[in-house]
């Protein structure tokens, strides 16, 4: 899962959890169309209260391999302490030239967990960088286009782009989340007590998929934020797909 295979759609979070809790139902249909998929994490969760770096690597390969993804890395960044520099763009870049994805997913600037907002920043100027030939030529890695870029809606101040369907993926997403076993509710557990770690937690989660998926009318839904202005090639198609005229 670390071989630096070309992919179609890479999400770029910054804990190992963290793309499954937000964008994994989305990642699972873009797989089963016949996309090529993977997620980087930045940091190993280091600085996590519950469990351990080794115990969150294993179990974000149990999650990759629930999600079918075709590729998984780690940047290993520090850990709360993720910031817009040259070595954490660097790190990017790099990424970019060595999977060169055609879409990217991220978390959103408005985030309010403080690595999560410097991730997105952090994608948004690699993503551009990886594209000037001369930027880190010391790699030997050649310059990609462009990736587009959508970034994950969880403030509810963000008002979404564009909603997926992830209606026949719900549960396969909450199969990938409870991979990571030490970050959520169990009663056996001897560990402190922490917000995702709550007992109706991933209740909340499922309850999330279902009022973005009502606002399209589904049963479940993702939601995205682009801030480029889209292309759509059939207004018709797109206007006459269920939507929802009260959200």
């Amino acid at each position: 899962m670390t071989a630096d295979i070309q992919l179609d759609v890479l999400a770029v979070f910054s804990h190992p959890d963290d793309a499954e809790l937000t964008i994994a139902g989305t990642l699972i249909k873009l797989k089963s169309l016949g996309y090529r998929t993977g997620i980087a994490d930045m940091t190993r969760g280091e600085m996590g209260t519950r469990g351990t770096p080794e115990i969150r690597a294993k179990e974000s390969l149990d999650a990759a391999r629930v999600m079918g993804l075709d590729a998984r890395v780690n940047l290993e960044l520090p850990d709360a302490c993720l910031a817009l520099n040259e070595d954490t763009k660097r790190s990017v870049v790099r990424l970019f030239r060595k999977h060169r994805p055609r879409v990217v997913f991220t978390s959103h600037w408005d985030d309010p967990h403080p690595d999560h907002a410097a991730t997105a920043r952090i994608v948004r100027e690699a993503a551009r960088l990886a594209t000037m030939r001369r930027y880190d030529e010391g790699s030997k890695l050649d310059a990609v286009k462009m990736p587009a870029i959508a970034h994950a809606v969880y403030s509810r101040l963000v008002l979404p782009s564009f909603i997926v369907d992830v209606s026949e993926f719900v549960e396969k997403k909450m199969e990938a989340i409870r991979a990571h076993a030490s970050q959520f509710y169990s009663k056996e557990s001897k560990e402190p007590t922490t917000r995702i770690a709550e007992k109706g937690f991933l209740r909340q989660i499922e309850d999330r998929m279902r009022y973005y998926g009502s606002l399209i009318g589904v049963e479940a839904g993702e939601p995205f934020y682009v801030r480029e202005a889209l292309n759509v090639d059939d207004p018709m198609a797109l206007l006459t797909r269920p939507m929802n005229i009260y959200s």
